[in-house]
């Protein structure tokens, strides 16, 4: 945070919560970022208020905690939004939960937590449910998964503004890709509000998400994320559609990714000339009448790999070779100075390190460097060597965990995000595919139906579930190319108008036995194709 608080501010450790457990009094965890402008707003009223903060530090023991540094920190305490204001017990159990507080509900806040824990002391604390050690009802991998999901998607949909639900609208970009196969109409309709009304048609990239129903109260906040997933989402459209409509956001998103988000510096101490390491930095815009950025410089794994992934597809359907370039500069940055043996690290700057194997960022590089092999023809290696690890370390009871069962508070207690689980699947399904190890599948397959028994209740938002189920009920299209990348070959079969399909460049024997050097062949039809226009002939015949 750049304004300065009278809260004395602990670092998240174990240190905090056994001075908590000494002076007997709660711990105020403020969870932040640096691009949240109401975050920003709290600190220059509520905390700098000194009889708050007098009240806060003889009270409490502070805790200030960068969301953005520490996942499973959010994961585990976020109360919805930013500021998350939350009241945690000795042992990390939570109290009480808000977000942002004007100067005089803090004390109100302040006054009735302060009182409940002199009552009932450790009592009065709680253990949310997503970590109370249940496991997720597990169920049958079937049809009935995917086909749930697809019918929320209509029940949900908002006929009048596009989009799903009937408050906030964020974009969705997984439940978007979900809908294009399954409600098409409903995606492309969603894409065009995104476009028309957080699409930043000045300086590129969108905008985080609106306030209202109708997509009013745009949120200006302009993400690394939000804009990677929002740029795949775009390419895929405008592959089914061959519309302008859905290309040129995404053309725009690639020069705002390029030029706004990119910083080629040297991470990790001095380097010599030409070592500086090259990659994304999480970036935000303030209100539309205050436009000087927040810009956190810290160069995030899983934000960096979700726009590799993103600019590679782009350039798949496109052939922009910025979009390639860059992609192909930031997965020689992950591999280089995030990965460690197949373990993910979630930032390095300036000497500090972030925490590791967060599965969110373990499924974007999987997921990264599985598209890298089917656009560049490399990257499966590095994918296999971290999904291992993963495997490994994290898969454990049919699912996995969010990251290592360690640290303070809560974080020793197993999380199991639906989220993460279904991106982790389906990184696995084109794995499996362009390795022909069956094990990964076996894997996906295993971690989908952990959640089967519950299926019922996954909402749209988590969408991505029912396209993994899908992927895994009916084998995806996979085309075979006995070429190399970028041949015309090669590149017509990256633009087949299916975004869940697997494509295998310089395919071998392990993936189409007897095909001919200078063909292909798609998975399930007989008869190789030499040309682009035969390799189409046999995708209609496989459907």
């Amino acid at each position: 945070m750049q304004e300065e608080t009278r809260v004395e501010w602990r670092q998240w450790g174990q240190d905090a919560f056994d001075e908590a457990r000494e002076r007997a009094v709660p711990v105020l965890l403020s969870l932040s970022t640096t691009w949240c402008v109401d975050c920003h707003e709290m600190d220059a009223t509520t905390y700098a208020d000194p009889n708050i903060a007098a009240n806060v530090n003889d009270r409490y023991v502070p805790v200030r905690v960068d969301a953005d540094r520490q996942p499973r920190v959010r994961e585990r305490y976020a109360a919805g939004g930013f500021p998350s204001t939350v009241f945690l017990t000795p042992d990390g159990e939570v109290l009480s939960t808000a977000t942002a507080l004007a100067p005089d509900g803090m004390r109100q806040v302040l006054n009735r937590v302060g009182k409940a824990y002199a009552e009932k002391g450790d009592d009065a604390g709680r253990v949310p449910r997503a970590l109370s050690g249940d496991l997720p009802p597990a169920g049958t991998v079937d049809a009935a998964i995917e086909e749930q999901l697809a019918g929320q998607l209509g029940e949900k949909f908002d006929d009048r503004f596009g989009g799903w639900g009937r408050d906030a609208k964020f974009p969705l970009a997984r439940t978007v890709e979900f809908a294009l196969k399954r409600e098409r109409d409903q995606a492309l309709r969603t894409l065009d509000a995104v476009r028309d009304h957080l699409h930043d048609e000045v300086a590129g990239g969108f905008f985080r998400y609106a306030g209202r129903q109708d997509w009013g109260d745009v949120h200006y906040a302009k993400l690394l994320d939000t804009n990677a997933t929002l740029l795949r989402a775009f390419a895929h459209a405008y592959v089914y559609t061959g519309e302008d409509a859905y290309r040129e956001p995404a053309e725009s998103t690639v020069g705002f990714l390029t030029d706004g988000l990119w910083a080629g510096v040297a991470v990790g101490g001095s380097v010599g000339p030409g070592a500086g390491a090259e990659h994304w930095r999480k970036d935000a815009e303030g209100r539309a009448d205050d436009r000087s950025p927040r810009t956190d410089l810290t160069a995030y794994a899983g934000g960096n790999a979700l726009a590799a992934d993103a600019l590679l597809t782009f350039h798949g359907y496109t052939d922009d070779e910025r979009a390639r370039e860059y992609a192909d500069r930031v997965l020689d940055y992950l591999e280089r100075d995030l990965l460690e043996h197949g373990s993910v690290v979630h930032f390095r700057e300036r000497g500090q390190t972030g925490p590791r194997d967060v599965l969110a960022d373990i499924a974007a590089v999987v997921g990264a460097f599985t598209r890298a092999e089917q656009i560049l023809g490399y990257g499966a290696d590095v994918a296999s060597t971290v999904a291992d690890h993963a495997i490994e370390s994290l898969h454990e009871d049919g699912s996995f965990r969010d990251g290592p069962a360690e640290g303070a508070g809560l974080l020793d207690r197993p999380l199991r995000p639906l989220d993460g689980n279904a991106a982790m699947a389906n990184a696995l399904i084109d794995l499996a595919t362009l390795t022909g190890d069956d094990s990964y599948r076996e894997v996906a397959r295993e971690t989908v139906g952990a959640f089967a028994g519950a299926s019922h209740r996954v909402g749209v938002q988590v969408a991505e579930y029912g396209t993994a189920a899908g992927r895994l009920c009916r084998n995806p299209l996979v085309v075979a190319v006995a070429d190399d990348p970028g041949s015309d070959l090669h590149r017509a079969a990256l633009r087949i108008a299916d975004h869940e399909k697997v494509v295998v460049p310089n395919a071998d024997e392990s993936i189409a036995p007897e095909l001919d050097r200078g063909t292909a062949r798609v998975v399930g039809v007989d008869d190789p194709a030499s040309d682009p226009e035969a390799l189409m002939t046999r995708v209609a015949q496989r459907e």
